[in-house]
């Protein structure tokens, strides 16, 4: 029974890896999509976040059946648990993706933004790259130094959005309408895929250590 256990936790690891390969697809994608008004890119996007969703519902159903069959305790628990905790916040991540691709393809032929904020969202998209590409570093080798590195993405995606709102309540901003609101709209899909990627760093700082680390402000 226990080997039929282990195995069971293995498949979830995997499951966990091979969402967190799908989203750093996705992100790739979006952020690509955007910043060159790539429709076909964007559509890609929008039709592969299926498969994360189908990936997360498969495997909240084999960590319940988990929890009802084995019954698991101490470090069997807390693997059960965080990756329950994992999986929903892999699952955000795609569904903000699927978002920027959405932006993206909304606007086409024209870009989404431009201008000064170009760049920005550049470095935002950089970022947020960087975020998920770590996350499957992460999840693959439990390298707790890669958790505090996806924080410090984090933390530079909360500045760069800070800019996008100077940028917007800014005396040179002159968009329209409809621009202003996709510079909030996308401004915001970037800084909560960072949450959500300092969420799994912090989960699996909790599986590995044993020591829950609270949300920072």
């Amino acid at each position: 029974m226990r080997q039929i256990f282990e195995a069971e936790l293995k498949q979830v690891g995997d499951d966990l890896a091979e969402m967190s390969r799908l989203v750093e697809q996705a992100i790739v994608k979006a952020g690509t999509a955007l910043l060159t008004a790539d429709i076909e890119l964007a559509q890609q996007v929008v039709a592969q976040d299926q498969a994360i969703d189908e990936l997360e519902r498969d495997l909240d159903e084999r960590c319940v059946l988990l929890l009802a069959q084995q019954q698991p305790v101490a470090t069997d628990l807390r693997v059960v648990v965080s990756a329950l905790r994992i999986s929903s916040s892999l699952e955000r991540m795609g569904d903000l993706a699927r978002h920027i691709a959405q932006v993206a393809r909304g606007r086409y032929p024209r870009h989404a933004v431009s201008g000064d904020l170009e760049a920005t969202f550049a470095q935002m998209n950089d970022a947020a790259v960087r975020v998920a590409r770590r996350v499957t570093t992460l999840l693959t080798t439990r390298d707790l130094t890669v958790a505090h590195n996806i924080e410090r993405d984090d933390d530079l995606l909360d500045t760069l959005h800070q800019d996008t709102f100077a940028a917007l309540l800014g005396t040179t901003w002159s968009g329209t309408p409809q621009e202003t609101v996709d510079v909030t709209l996308l401004g915001r899909y970037y800084e909560r895929f960072g949450d959500h990627g300092e969420s799994v760093a912090r989960r699996m700082l909790y599986l590995v250590t044993g020591a829950f680390e609270e949300a920072r402000p």
